[in-house]
């Protein structure tokens, strides 16, 4: 009967089975296994990642860490997620339920290389008057969206040649990387030059670095963003 809980449990619940190494396990291994997560101590376990500063962490993570074997801590996180002690925000990376992370932290780690820009960032400058709630980045990756901690996060992506212009700055205590105010203008204003979204309505443009905006500008080598940013400024 254990084995065919344990069966289940591998089957049925991808956190402790995503990542899996391709081999085959018997089910007395996979007992063992088990076992060896229950003698993990979760509270012990979590002190240390605290004691770390990783309030988001993979598998990988714990494998640095702990001295255990990495179906073991699967198994363990597993149990974790069920009881709530971990939140599972996609596929190999959690964070801590006791000490969520901050919504800006998991953007830069959902999907990485980015760094928030666009109208979120306009946002959060004030340069837009309007509050957005959908958290944007952009990416050299191919353009993806998630769901994580009831938010919606999009990744816009852009040239590598223009994938500059962000800093790491302080949210929640904690550190993020975000666009610099000029960056997440220009940003924004070429997918309004690539007609991927229309150009807001209100935009306070006079804290903002003219000669910036258009070294920025200059980066994705495109006619129509240098037009949009001149005709703005």
């Amino acid at each position: 009967m254990i084995s065919n809980f344990i069966l289940l449990l591998c089957l049925s619940c991808r956190v402790a089975v995503d990542r899996l190494p391709r081999r085959a396990y018997t089910f007395s291994q996979l007992e063992i296994f088990s076992d060896m997560a229950k003698q993990l101590n979760w509270p012990r376990v979590e002190r240390t990642l605290r004691e770390k500063g990783l309030t988001l962490f993979t598998p990988q993570d714990l494998l640095h860490i702990l001295d255990a074997s990495e179906i073991s801590l699967r198994f363990l996180l597993t149990r974790a997620v069920k009881r709530g002690d971990v939140l599972k925000l996609r596929r190999s990376l959690y964070g801590l339920a006791s000490l969520p992370p901050a919504e800006l932290e998991v953007a830069n780690y959902l999907y990485r290389p980015s760094y928030i820009s666009f109208t979120f960032a306009l946002s959060y400058y004030h340069i837009i008057p309007e509050t957005v709630y959908v958290i944007t980045s952009a990416t050299t990756r191919t353009t993806a969206t998630f769901i994580a901690m009831g938010r919606q996060f999009v990744y816009h992506r852009i040239k590598l040649s223009a994938f500059t212009g962000y800093r790491a700055g302080r949210v929640d205590n904690r550190t993020v990387w975000i666009a610099e105010p000029e960056k997440a203008l220009v940003d924004t204003l070429y997918f309004v030059a690539l007609k991927k979204q229309g150009l807001p309505e209100r935009i306070d443009a006079a804290r903002l670095s003219m000669s910036k905006v258009r070294t920025f500008a200059n980066l994705f080598n495109n006619a129509d963003l240098e037009k949009i940013v001149e005709e703005l400024l």
